[in-house]
């Protein structure tokens, strides 16, 4: 169907439906392992930079290491999503990113995208984790409850979208969909 005057959209002959919550968490821990192999970029520069740097123990320039892993991350992330619209990850799930209209995602708004995901997934656990000096398994276990708990928030957004993607007007949809009439 079309909207009253106006032309025939793609996301008006098939619509967009939203994966199940725990298939969009099934992705994510599965884009979690993929990210060990991505880590591995960082991990060889890092040694390369620490045995040039003499340098007895990485974990001397463990922010700049971090930072360094969040931008390779970023360039994952901010590549794919603008790119292509899934990660190797979401490929496998059939999971795509789109934003408001159905389109693929700019540059700007993936990495946008990418910033309000890190805030929204880590950031509150791991402050919380360093205000009360936890030791790091218990950190890693407050991250983890805090991804937990922010995944089931997404039961009560708009759409049953994750809240960073309903603030930057993204959304995460079925891509089995939009495959489904051209395979017949």
């Amino acid at each position: 169907m079309t909207p009253a005057g106006g032309a025939t959209a793609p996301q008006d002959v098939a619509p967009l439906s939203t994966p199940t919550l725990l298939r969009r968490m099934t992705c994510f821990v599965y884009e979690s392992l993929l990210l060990f192999g991505v880590a591995l970029v960082p991990a060889i520069i890092g040694t390369l930079f620490f045995a040039q740097a003499g340098q007895d123990h990485a974990l001397q320039s463990e922010t700049a290491l971090r930072a360094f892993a969040l931008l390779v991350y970023g360039i994952y992330f901010v590549g794919f999503w603008s790119a292509r619209g899934q990660t190797l990850a979401m490929q496998t799930w059939h999971i795509r990113i789109v934003d408001g209209t159905g389109a693929r995602l700019t540059q700007p708004r993936a990495l946008t995208r990418y910033v309000a995901c890190c805030i929204a997934w880590f950031a509150p656990a791991t402050l919380i984790a360093a205000y009360l000096h936890l030791s790091p398994s218990q950190t890693l276990g407050a991250v983890a409850l805090g991804i937990v708990v922010y995944a089931l928030l997404a039961l009560a957004a708009p759409g049953r979208q994750f809240w960073h993607d309903v603030v930057c007007g993204t959304r995460l949809v079925d891509a089995r969909a939009e495959k489904a009439p051209a395979s017949r």
